[in-house]
């Protein structure tokens, strides 16, 4: 089976001082997280699509979702874990629970804050999972990219043409991922944030999909106003 799962556990501090996670906050006079929720329920070949949520937004949540998209049986909201892919192994746990996992199934996960992902991009992550097991989402980097190790003095400037910028979808074959994630120690799942990179550390090969450079996450102010600018020419063309 084919599962979603959007990621909406986080509290959103660099938003500033704002009474709620970012992905409540209104764009284009809806919530953005719903505008994310729209985007995989216009794909048919999802069984579920699990909502994780901050344990004290989880009524909240459920009550956005009435609000602006009414009763679907596909929709399920769950509570998150404490980082990332805690948040990813909750909605895999609640699969578990309720359907069982077997060999073949996948999981799509994304972040909630991110609206403006693209029919073509869940497509390709779905088809790249099934073949390959793990699928990351990317767009070209356009600037020079810059590491220090100390923070002070330039460290290496990577070859450009060989970078890539990170964006979601990151797509699973579940078993794999839990799998993977199981074997880590205490420390190296609070250290390793992202999923491909439980992946890669083990030496598993993740697939890259094109991204889009529209495809933003929302995570500053200057990300919202930029947000509704999008969502603005979309509706004026």
């Amino acid at each position: 089976m084919i599962y979603a799962e959007i990621l909406a556990g986080g509290k959103g501090t660099r938003m500033g001082n704002i009474n709620m996670p970012k992905q409540f906050l209104s764009l284009n006079n809806r919530p953005i997280i719903i505008h994310t929720i729209e985007k995989f329920l216009l794909n048919n070949r999802f069984e579920k699509i699990i909502v994780v949520s901050p344990k004290d937004w989880i009524n909240h949540t459920n009550n956005i979702i009435k609000k602006h998209i009414g009763n679907n049986d596909r929709l399920v909201v769950v509570e998150g874990g404490k980082d990332r892919n805690g948040s990813i192994i909750s909605g895999i746990n609640y699969i578990r629970d309720h359907f069982g996992i077997n060999k073949e199934d996948i999981i799509v996960t994304h972040d909630s804050v991110r609206p403006f992902l693209t029919h073509r991009i869940i497509e390709e992550n779905i088809d790249a999972a099934l073949e390959c097991g793990a699928v990351d989402t990317v767009i070209d980097a356009i600037d020079t990219i810059i590491t220090s190790e100390d923070g002070v003095v330039i460290s290496d400037i990577p070859v450009r043409d060989t970078m890539f910028q990170g964006q979601t979808p990151q797509s699973f074959n579940i078993q794999k991922l839990v799998e993977l994630y199981n074997s880590l120690d205490n420390e190296q799942k609070t250290i390793l944030t992202d999923a491909c990179k439980i992946f890669t550390l083990h030496g598993e090969k993740v697939k890259l999909v094109k991204g889009e450079v529209f495809n933003i996450k929302v995570t500053t102010p200057y990300d919202l106003k930029v947000a509704n600018a999008i969502i603005q020419e979309s509706i004026t063309k």
